[in-house]
């Protein structure tokens, strides 16, 4: 008879899609936000303490725009939370363990959405909505697998489920927010994110007693030593983060810039309804859901024929897809460069690209990670993955400055050549980094289990 999944199993995966509704749904209007009501408004003198916040950032870039200012806004909060749960992590695993290291990290979250619908607090909900998906991110996840025993089978379906949850948050999230900023304003848009991390909060106490208890911290355990082959491993692994950097600097105008090419390319109107930018934003989560089973059977085919690429052949794959899609999106704006002149349906043909590539690339640098560390430096070099992404998204933030300069045309053909690039990169370099991270062992393929890794369980 199969075995029922644990009911901390439907806790944690609930409490995951509401954290994802929240996250993703104020990510869908914050660049439109500071872009077309924040900033060019003086929030020097209604923000607290953002002259001297001002005059840092431009202290390194330069002076920057109102729109090159809030891109790179956007770019330091998206790197910024993907570094903190390096801090999160030491929280929870030597600190107050991990339970009430996401009550922690929820509490901070919802405080930072509620203070986002006062311009006054703007820089502090940012810090605390970084702060508290630090101690959320990890520590969440690493419960799903003490909920089973050591080689139990179900920790598979279980990933898969608490991955659903994830997606179901990340595409309900703008739609719900979304639509409120869009009918409402920006600020009922991240209070609905505060109310729905409220939610999350409320669950995740409720099942409190089905979660695993925190492991206590056991004194004196020996670690394994250096083995051989593993300084070839690392530097496999750092070649594959430096590889993925090609992918996730252009994914990441995803939130930053495509909204505000949106709003000027996009002819949003449906009768007498305008469709919310958010909407968009929220098929990200849907295309993920849909294509994840059909990535998986496309590998699975080719590994029964003996023709799946190897690690860095998928990630240049996934390049590709990316530079297709922002050449979609530079050939839209070439050809129709008048305001408002494409149909509203064309705007979803890049999420439909690139939310398909992520499957190819940032799974996989994961699954690579879990597979080919060496387990004295598995969370390290996890926690170098994430660094990457913080670099990654910082980096995107930079280019930001480059939209108006360019144009929306030269600006998304330069995302597209960083991609097809990084494709071309990971073509030559395959067969090098497949010998140093051990081909002879095939590395983990299973999209569900790790993507939760990435996508900020």
């Amino acid at each position: 008879m199969r075995q029922r999944h644990p009911r901390g199993l439907a806790v944690l995966a609930m409490t995951e899609a509401w954290e994802r509704f929240s996250f993703y749904g104020m990510q869908a209007l914050l660049l439109l936000y500071m872009v077309t009501t924040l900033l060019p408004t003086a929030p020097e003198r209604r923000v607290w303490g953002f002259a001297g916040f001002r005059a840092g950032v431009e202290a390194v870039t330069g002076a920057l725009s109102d729109q090159a200012l809030g891109s790179q806004i956007f770019g330091l909060y998206a790197g910024l939370v993907y570094l903190t749960p390096i801090l999160g992590g030491l929280i929870g695993d030597r600190v107050i363990g991990s339970r009430p290291t996401v009550l922690l990290g929820a509490g901070l979250m919802a405080g930072g959405h509620f203070l986002l619908a006062f311009d006054a607090t703007f820089l502090i909900a940012l810090a605390l909505l970084i702060l508290g998906s630090g101690c959320l991110k990890g520590n969440i996840a690493t419960q799903v697998g003490r909920l089973y025993d050591d080689g139990d089978p179900r920790s598979d379906r279980a990933y898969l489920l608490f991955n659903l949850g994830i997606n179901i948050g990340a595409f309900a999230g703008p739609l719900v927010c979304g639509t409120i900023g869009d009918l409402r304003g920006a600020h009922w848009g991240f209070a609905s994110a505060g109310v729905g991390m409220l939610i999350g909060i409320a669950l995740y106490g409720a099942g409190w007693r089905y979660l695993p208890a925190d492991r206590a911290r056991r004194g004196g355990a020996v670690m394994a030593g250096r083995q051989a082959g593993d300084g070839r491993r690392i530097a496999g692994l750092i070649g594959l983060v430096a590889l993925t950097a090609f992918f996730n600097i252009p994914f990441g105008q995803g939130y930053n810039l495509f909204p505000l090419w949106v709003s000027g390319a996009v002819d949003r109107h449906i009768g007498g309804f305008e469709m919310p930018i958010a909407w968009y934003l929220a098929s990200d989560g849907l295309v993920t859901v849909l294509a994840t089973p059909l990535v998986l059977a496309l590998w699975q085919r080719q590994a029964a024929a003996g023709r799946e690429p190897r690690v860095a052949g998928k990630i240049a794959i996934g390049c590709a897809m990316l530079a297709a899609a922002d050449l979609l999106l530079a050939g839209f704006s070439a050809a129709f460069p008048q305001p408002h002149a494409l149909g509203v349906m064309w705007g979803f043909g890049y999420f439909l690209l690139s939310s398909s590539a992520y499957l190819f690339v940032m799974p996989v640098l994961l699954a690579a990670v879990a597979r080919a560390a060496p387990p004295r430096l598995a969370a390290t070099l996890m926690g170098v993955a994430y660094a990457g992404l913080f670099v990654a998204n910082l980096t995107a933030g930079w280019l930001g400055r480059f939209y108006a300069p360019l144009g929306p045309a030269r600006f998304w053909l330069l995302h597209a050549a960083i991609a097809g690039f990084g494709a071309g990169v990971a073509v030559l370099v395959t067969r090098k980094l497949s010998h140093l991270l051990d081909p002879e062992q095939a590395l983990p393929t299973d999209i569900p289990n790790l993507r939760h890794l990435a996508n900020g369980a």
